[in-house]
């Protein structure tokens, strides 16, 4: 006798075991490894960001200058005896920076700025050395997710680009001509350290969640905000590479008063120096002014910003925008006061740090209202 029936079975269904629906075929074949490459990119994110704090005390403390000589490879080891030091010092008695401002220096301070230099030059070998063996390793395991071999190779050859444009800089201030590093050169330098910070930054952000959810979270991309953002993005840039000039001159210890410089609105003699391009660069008055004008106008940019996220429907856009604003507040009062008290090392490192984390925090701004978090009516 056959078994009873359920008047809810369809006539003829099969009742054994059915195959389970299939699902994120987007997502389906070779995946890659998705967490793992996060992981990887996020150690040469933060190794990115003690590069630049480093080269921001290196600037800080003249030390720059006390490696005269470019060896990739040879130059990892430092000197190893009293005669490799002594060596060492020799080139670097050659230079104006000794001769015209450092006299009277002896072996034992050379030392001190000398490992400053050393260790920002090794930390860079690291950073190349980690992305080499990670892009290669995810290489010949066939674990770099679909479409990421291109994007991951960026990094690594605007690397090896900042090496040659770290050495650039560095020559400027042995030719002669003058006792520093040329400001420009710095902040190209500075530039370059921060575009491959936030291209590490986007990615990590990207491969934090699946290729299917980015998207279906891409046709709800909030353009106005994604232009804002990306408006904040490059006006923050442009605020770095400023603050990269005023620190290439030191001009941030010439003007300690605030909200005037000197007294008045501009400072004494803003174009002094010929030809007058030059006070773009060289003036420290001129470029400090630049500095703080342009700070204003970027937190004006931020609070605008911030007013036009109100409207928006997702909480995490929002709560972006909160935190975007809340950090160039607390970047331009950092700012004011390390005018005031003349730059000294802690204020003007924590000052640095402030950039670092702003543009981060622009940078996660912008890819959210790129990629909005969907939220149910609950939350």
């Amino acid at each position: 006798m056959s078994a009873k029936r359920s008047i809810f079975e369809e006539v003829g269904e099969d009742k054994t075991a059915r195959a389970a629906p299939q699902g994120g075929m987007i997502d389906r074949g070779r995946r890659g490894s998705r967490g793992a490459v996060r992981v990887w990119l996020a150690v040469l994110f933060l190794m990115v960001a003690v590069m630049i704090l480093v080269g921001g005390l290196t600037r800080l403390t003249d030390s720059g200058l006390s490696i005269t000589e470019w060896k990739p490879v040879s130059g990892a080891l430092p000197p190893m005896n009293d005669a490799d030091w002594e060596a060492e010092f020799a080139l670097y008695q050659q230079i104006p920076e000794f001769q015209l401002q450092n006299s009277g220096m002896d072996l034992a301070e050379f030392k001190s700025i000398y490992w400053w230099e050393w260790s920002h030059r090794q930390l860079g070998r690291a950073i190349g050395l980690v992305w080499a063996i990670g892009f290669l390793g995810f290489l010949l395991t066939r674990k770099i997710p679909p479409g990421w071999t291109g994007r991951l190779i960026i990094p690594g050859a605007l690397g090896g680009v900042q090496g040659a444009v770290g050495w650039w800089m560095v020559s400027s201030g042995l030719s002669g001509e003058m006792l520093d590093v040329a400001s420009y050169r710095l902040a190209i330098h500075l530039g370059l350290a921060f575009v491959i910070f936030g291209f590490l930054a986007w990615y990590i952000f990207l491969l934090g969640r699946e290729e299917r959810e980015l998207m279906q979270a891409r046709r709800g991309r909030e353009r106005k905000l994604f232009a804002l953002g990306t408006g904040l993005m490059h006006f923050a840039f442009l605020q770095i590479l400023l603050g990269a000039l005023v620190a290439g001159i030191d001009a941030g210890r010439g003007y300690t008063d605030w909200p005037l410089m000197a007294g008045g609105f501009f400072p004494p003699e803003p174009f002094w120096i010929e030809p007058l391009w030059r006070n773009f660069f060289e003036n420290d008055g001129l470029v400090q002014f630049m500095h703080r004008i342009a700070g204003y106008l970027l937190v004006a940019f931020g609070i605008f910003a911030w007013v036009r996220s109100r409207s928006s429907a997702h909480e995490s856009v929002r709560f972006a925008f909160n935190t975007v604003l809340a950090m160039l507040f607390i970047q331009m009062c950092l700012g004011i006061v390390t005018v005031m008290y003349a730059a000294p090392l802690h204020l003007a490192l924590v000052h640095q740090l402030g950039a670092v984390l702003t543009w981060v925090l622009i940078l996660r701004a912008r890819y959210l209202a790129a990629y909005p978090v969907f939220q149910t009516i609950r939350g």
